[in-house]
């Protein structure tokens, strides 16, 4: 299940019964089916994660079955948003390092249920090659996600927000983004490694073996 901040009638007919009651705080549901558009071939500069993306695809599976390793990796190095101190700020200020790219919002129901997760999983792999960047997407009460984070315990985890919500529109655009929770998995030079749209336990070992295995040569 995946929600996403673009209405239609043809979206919102996709939401489920779970979620009927919460409809009207979010702008629309769609459900992650279905691979996704892709170029012939990868962005130059993608090499490092062109070969990444073959590593986890056998390993694409249990928990995190739903994530689709990129056939042709698309550079998000100039993707944008604020970062803690409240400055802009690039993803390619993580280059270097295998970034979890996670956009979320308080009214995305499986984006709140995914979170402490991510926390878990940056408490578990944080370090000076691994990031979690979870994106808040929240455009109006910049103060909401920051009590639910406080609330949940969310404790590793960095603040990004984007309340512009271009982040999403700009994957989107490029075909890596039909709801919420979109989750990118981005490679040291930049790229897609991998996208799953839907939630996850990604402090499960089926998630730490994927990632761990793109991490490593």
């Amino acid at each position: 299940m995946t929600e996403s901040p673009k209405t239609s009638p043809k979206m919102l007919a996709l939401v489920t019964g779970a979620l009927a009651a919460g409809a009207a705080l979010v702008v629309g549901a769609i459900y992650g089916i279905g691979g996704f558009e892709r170029n012939a071939t990868a962005e130059a500069g993608c090499a490092q994660s062109t070969a990444a993306a073959g590593r986890i695809t056998p390993l694409a599976r249990g928990h995190v079955a739903s994530l689709i390793p990129a056939a042709s990796p698309l550079s998000v190095a100039d993707l944008t948003f604020t970062g803690p101190d409240g400055q802009p700020m690039r993803l390619s200020d993580f280059r270097g390092r295998t970034v979890l790219l996670n956009l979320w919002a308080t009214w995305c129901v499986p984006c709140r249920l995914e979170m402490p997760a991510l926390d878990r999983l940056q408490g578990q792999l944080g370090s000076k090659d691994f990031q979690v960047v979870a994106v808040n997407l929240d455009t109006k009460d910049p103060d909401k996600p920051k009590r639910f984070l406080q609330d949940t315990k969310i404790e590793k985890l960095g603040w990004y927000a984007d309340p512009s919500i271009g982040l999403f529109k700009t994957l989107q655009q490029r075909g890596r983004s039909r709801g919420m929770p979109t989750t990118m998995l981005v490679g040291p030079d930049g790229c897609e490694i991998g996208t799953m749209n839907g939630p996850a336990e990604w402090d499960h070992a089926d998630a730490v073996r994927l990632i761990t295995a793109a991490m490593t040569p």
